[in-house]
């Protein structure tokens, strides 16, 4: 599943060549993705121009005129892709006025593109009770140490259920937590304010590493188009029974809420 980093190079990639443009006409295949796709409302898309990109958590919002937006969720495996190519997974299209059609295509169907006005942007379900961003002022050591105050719960369980913070997956997670030596099982409560401090250092500087090397490309996920390249760089992610990098013990998974964790045994305490 995209991550943080992922959509963050969407997102770039949005503003870099799709701001400014205009959406002469929309495409909706028939089938159902994690919503409905609704044809009448994306077509109350056709004529305006998109004015900005910005990314909360793993949503992209594109500001049209108009006061619309269009919100996308790339899911398991969507992508937001200029090409003329078509695909089988297509199931948006947004004709744009310099001729690269915008194409939302999502083989697993478990994405979300919704057009939305102002009020509801301002509901929107979807982007309720999200936790702060992580590269932002707002993410610091003092929230994150009132969200572990008492809590039994598993450190790298916290991080994922995104009202903290939003944005961590399990390949983030992992990798911030091997960076800041604390075992991914560990109560909350537990943790003391200094190796806090370094788990929030360690979340800001894996993820802006990440953004800089265009993302994860697993499985599935190929970002927008083109592979990203911070796989290469992975500690522990994927790496079960391979050598630690920094210690030369065996990495190990685990399953923690239905998703694999891995982690060294002798860095990770």
């Amino acid at each position: 599943m995209p991550e943080l980093p992922e959509v963050e190079t969407v997102r770039r990639a949005m503003e870099a060549h799709v701001v400014g443009r205009r959406i002469e006409d929309v495409w909706c295949s028939n089938l159902r993705l994690r919503e409905p796709l609704s044809k009448r409302r994306l077509r109350t898309l056709k004529g305006r121009q998109i004015l900005s990109c910005e990314r909360r958590a793993k949503y992209l919002l594109l500001h049209l005129e108009g006061a619309r937006t269009l919100l996308v969720h790339l899911g398991m495996s969507g992508n937001l892709l200029l090409t003329n190519e078509r695909q089988k997974h297509d199931h948006v299209i947004f004709h744009l006025d310099d001729g690269a059609p915008l194409v939302y295509h999502d083989p697993r169907r478990f994405g979300i593109v919704l057009a939305l006005t102002a009020t509801q942007l301002k509901n929107c379900v979807w982007l309720q009770g999200l936790g702060v961003e992580p590269l932002s002022a707002n993410f610091e050591v003092d929230l994150l140490a009132a969200a572990c105050k008492g809590r039994q719960r598993p450190i790298k369980t916290l991080l994922l259920g995104g009202h903290v913070v939003v944005g961590l997956g399990n390949i983030y997670a992992s990798e911030a937590l091997f960076a800041a030596a604390i075992r991914p099982t560990t109560a909350a409560r537990r943790i003391s304010r200094p190796r806090l401090e370094r788990l929030v250092d360690a979340i800001r500087t894996t993820l802006q590493q990440a953004i800089d090397h265009g993302g994860t490309t697993i499985r599935d996920y190929a970002g927008s188009g083109t592979g990203g390249y911070f796989q290469r760089r992975l500690a522990v992610y994927g790496r079960e029974a391979e050598p630690c990098r920094t210690c030369g013990a065996k990495i190990k998974s685990i399953v923690q809420s239905g998703r694999s964790t891995f982690y060294c045994p002798q860095c990770q305490r």
